[in-house]
């Protein structure tokens, strides 16, 4: 079994691969495959997945320390 990765891309989406269960507030779970992006900007109109919306002016670049 391979192990989740979650990668903060630099003035985009955070991208999850590997073997991840995604839940809402109430448990509910959202259906994924082996990689998919999660919105980091906001303003996607398919939250909490991305759909491009950070093209926009989205600015944002952390580094971990």
């Amino acid at each position: 079994m391979s192990e989740a990765v979650i990668t903060v891309r630099d003035n985009g989406p955070l991208r999850v691969t590997g073997p991840v269960v995604l839940e809402d507030a109430e448990g509910n779970r959202f259906e994924t495959k082996e990689q998919f992006f999660l919105c980091r900007c906001g303003m996607s109109k398919n939250k909490p997945f991305c759909d491009g919306s950070h093209k926009q002016g989205f600015e944002s670049a952390p580094r971990a320390r």
